[in-house]
C-alpha cells in the first residue's frame, strides 16, 4: 500500500519529513516509552486475531448451527453467539487499551518536538525574527507538534493494522472460497486506493492552499493586534477590518472548495466497496445455492469485509491526516533546519571581565551586503568609564549594541572586551556580562514583579523592590491596588512609556552587569523623572563600562568621552568641551538642540 507516494515533487519531502518523525516513536534512553510501544503493538495484534479471525468464524459457526433446525443444540449456539459478542467487546476494549498505554508516546513525542523547537527558534539570529511574522511562525510550530501524535497513531494503529488484516482476509478467502474472491478482493482494494490517493492528492493541495490562507490571515490578526494603537492613530480600524475580512474570505472560498472534494471522496469510496460487498455476497449466496457453501460462510464473508472496509473506509481521512501532518512536519522541520547566524566556535571558553575594557577595531558591517552601515569604526572604552555614541539617525549608534551584543557578527574587523574577541568566546556569558536599557522596552505579559526580576534568575522580592527603588519606579508600584503582582498587559501596554523605561532600567539594574549600555534610556521620561534617573544611572555607570547612546545631548555632558557617528563613520571624538571648541559637527548639533529648547521655555512661559 503505497499511501505516502504522490508526485515525484512531493514524495522526497514526505519522506524526508518522515524519516526525522519516526525516531520520536522509538526515543533513546527511555525504556519506559519503548515498553509502552511495544505492548501497544502487542495489543494491535491481539485485537486484530479476535476482530478479524474469532468473530467472523463464532459468527458463521452460530448460524450454521441455527440453520440445522435442531433445536438440541441451542445452548451451543447461545454459547457461539456469547462468544462472538464477547469477541466483539474484547476488540473494543483492546483497542481503547492500546489508545490509553500509547497515549503517553504520543505526548511525550509532542513535547519533545515542542521544546527543541523552541529552544532553535531562540537560537535563531534576530534578522530571523525581524523578517518572520510572529504569527506565522507560531501557526507553523502549533500544526507541526500537533501533527506529531497523529501520524504516530495513525501510522501504527490504522495503517499497520489494515496491511495485516487484508493479509488475513486474502487467507482466509483462499482456503475457504477460493483463488477467485482472493482476486476481486485484490483488484477492489487496489482500486479503492488508487482513487483515494488521487482524489486526497487533489484535496492536498487544496488543503496546502487553505493552510496557506489561513496562516496568512492569522499573522494579518495578530500584526493587526500588535499594532493596536497605530491602527487608532490613523483611524484605520475600518481598513484593517477590511484586510482581515479579505483574506478570511479567501480561506472561506478554500474551505468550500476542500469540503466538497471530501464529500466526492466518500462517494467514490462508497461506490466501490459497495459493490464489492454486493459481488462477494452475491457469489457466496450463488455458491450456497450449489451446495458449496453453508449459510455460515455468507456471514463470515460479509463479516470479513465489513471488517476490512471499516479501516479502508478511514483511509482517506487516514491518508489526508498523514499527507497533511508530513507537510506541517516539514514546515516546521524547515525552521529547524534554519541555519544560526551567529554560533559559538568550538570549544569557546566563557568571557572572563576582569576590568570591561571595550575596543571596536576597524568594524564594518552592513544588515544587507549592498548596504554597509557602519564603514570602519574604531574606538576604545577604558575600564569604568562612560562613552556617549551620538549622530542622525541612521547613523548606526544603535548598531553597536547590536554588534556588542553579538546578535550579529561584523562583517570586517573586531570587538574585544578586555583583550578578548567575543566572537571567540560563548555568547552567553557575553550576555551575561551586558546589561541594557533599550530604547523601545517590551515587556511580558505578565506582572510588574516578573518583569523586573527577569533581570536575574532566582532574585529575591526584596532585591526586585530595591532595584525598583533605583529606578524611581517603586513608589508607583506600591500605589497601585495590586502592587508587584499588577499585570502590565501584552506588551506592557498597561504601562506609560515612562513607566516602562523604569520597569526596564530596575530589571537591569537587578541584572547588575559590569558593562553597561543605555539606548536612548531616559527617551520616554518627563524632564523631573529624567533627572531623577539620571542621578540613578550615572551612579550605576560610576562603577562600569558604560555605553550611552543618546539623542538629547544635554543627558551626556558629563560623560568621559563622546563618540560623533555620521553615516557610518566615526566624524568626531572628545569630551564635551573639546567637541564644542572643534565648532564642527557636535558643535551644530548641540546649538540646534538648545535654541530647541529655549523655543519651548519661551512657549511655556507665553
Amino acid at each position: 500500500m503505497r499511501l505516502l507516494e504522490s508526485n515525484d515533487d512531493e514524495r522526497q519531502p514526505a519522506w524526508h519529513a518522515l524519516r526525522r518523525f519516526l525516531p520520536f516513536l522509538w526515543p533513546p534512553g527511555e525504556p519506559a516509552l519503548k515498553a509502552r510501544v511495544v505492548g501497544s503493538l502487542l495489543l494491535v495484534l491481539l485485537s486484530i486475531c479476535i476482530t478479524t479471525l474469532i468473530m467472523p468464524l463464532t459468527y458463521g459457526a452460530a448460524v450454521n448451527r441455527m440453520t440445522q433446525g435442531t433445536t438440541g443444540i441451542a445452548s451451543i449456539t447461545i454459547a457461539l453467539v456469547c462468544a462472538y459478542a464477547g469477541a466483539r467487546f474484547g476488540g473494543v476494549l483492546l483497542d481503547n487499551l492500546r489508545n490509553a498505554i500509547f497515549e503517553r508516546v504520543g505526548q511525550d513525542a509532542e513535547r519533545r518536538l515542542a521544546e527543541t523547537t523552541f529552544r532553535h527558534l531562540h537560537k535563531l539570529s534576530l534578522r530571523f525574527h525581524l523578517e518572520r511574522r510572529t504569527g506565522a511562525v507560531t501557526k507553523i510550530v502549533e500544526r507541526g507538534t500537533k501533527s506529531i501524535d497523529m501520524m504516530l497513531y495513525f501510522l501504527l494503529f490504522n495503517i499497520a493494522p489494515t496491511i495485516i488484516q487484508l493479509g488475513i482476509v486474502m487467507a482466509m478467502f483462499w482456503v475457504k472460497f477460493g483463488f477467485g474472491l482472493v482476486v476481486a478482493t485484490a483488484l477492489m482494494v487496489v482500486a479503492y486506493i488508487r482513487f483515494t490517493r488521487l482524489v486526497t492528492d487533489w484535496r492536498t493541495r487544496l488543503r496546502v492552499e487553505m493552510n496557506d490562507l489561513d496562516t496568512g490571515a492569522v499573522a494579518r490578526a495578530v500584526d493587526s493586534l500588535l499594532n493596536f494603537e497605530t491602527v487608532k492613530y490613523f483611524n484605520a480600524e475600518g481598513r484593517e477590518a477590511e484586510r482581515y475580512g479579505r483574506a478570511v474570505r479567501r480561506y472561506a472560498d478554500a474551505a468550500v472548495k476542500n469540503e466538497t472534494s471530501l464529500a466526492w471522496l466518500n462517494i467514490g469510496q462508497s461506490l466501490i466497496t459497495n459493490a464489492m460487498m454486493a459481488g462477494a455476497m452475491a457469489f457466496t449466496v450463488w455458491g450456497w445455492s450449489k451446495g458449496r457453501f453453508t449459510p455460515g460462510d455468507v456471514v463470515v464473508v460479509n463479516t470479513l469485509l465489513a471488517q476490512l472496509f471499516r479501516p479502508l473506509d478511514l483511509l482517506g481521512m487516514v491518508y489526508r491526516t498523514i499527507r497533511q501532518g508530513l507537510i506541517d512536519m516539514d514546515a516546521m522541520f524547515g525552521l529547524l533546519d534554519t541555519p544560526t547566524e551567529v554560533n559559538d566556535a568550538t570549544g569557546a571558553p566563557e568571557l572572563a571581565v576582569a576590568s570591561g575594557r571595550i575596543r571596536f577595531e576597524n568594524v564594518r558591517f552592513g544588515y544587507e551586503p549592498e548596504r554597509e552601515i557602519l564603514k570602519g569604526i574604531d574606538f576604545e572604552v577604558a575600564p569604568g568609564a562612560t562613552l556617549a555614541v551620538v549622530g542622525p539617525s541612521g547613523a548606526g549608534k544603535s548598531t553597536l549594541s547590536r554588534l556588542l551584543f553579538r546578535f550579529y557578527d561584523p562583517t570586517g574587523g573586531r570587538i574585544l572586551i578586555d583583550g578578548q574577541d567575543i566572537a571567540s568566546v560563548t555568547q552567553a556569558s557575553l550576555r551575561r556580562a551586558i546589561g541594557i536599557v533599550p530604547q523601545d522596552t517590551v515587556l511580558f505579559n505578565d506582572t510588574i514583579g516578573y518583569n523586573i526580576g527577569y533581570g536575574r534568575d532566582g532574585a529575591g522580592q526584596d532585591e526586585i523592590e530595591e532595584a525598583a527603588r533605583g529606578a524611581a519606579i517603586h513608589d508607583f508600584i506600591i500605589s497601585l491596588p495590586e502592587g508587584y503582582q499588577a499585570k502590565v498587559g501584552e506588551r506592557g501596554l498597561k504601562l506609560s512609556g515612562g513607566e516602562k523605561q523604569r520597569v526596564a532600567i530596575a530589571r537591569t539594574l537587578l541584572k547588575d552587569p559590569p558593562i553597561l549600555i543605555l539606548d536612548e534610556a531616559t527617551s520616554a521620561l518627563d524632564s523631573r523623572t529624567e533627572a531623577a534617573i539620571q542621578e540613578t544611572l550615572q551612579g550605576v555607570a560610576a562603577r562600569r563600562t558604560s555605553i550611552v547612546i543618546a539623542h538629547r545631548l544635554s543627558t551626556i555632558v558629563d560623560a568621559d568621552q563622546i563618540l560623533v557617528l555620521d553615516q557610518g563613520r566615526v566624524a568626531e571624538q572628545g569630551n564635551h568641551a573639546s567637541l564644542l571648541r572643534r565648532n564642527g559637527l557636535y558643535a551644530e548639533m548641540w546649538e540646534r538642540q538648545q535654541a530647541e529648547a529655549e523655543n519651548e521655555q519661551a512657549e511655556a512661559a507665553e
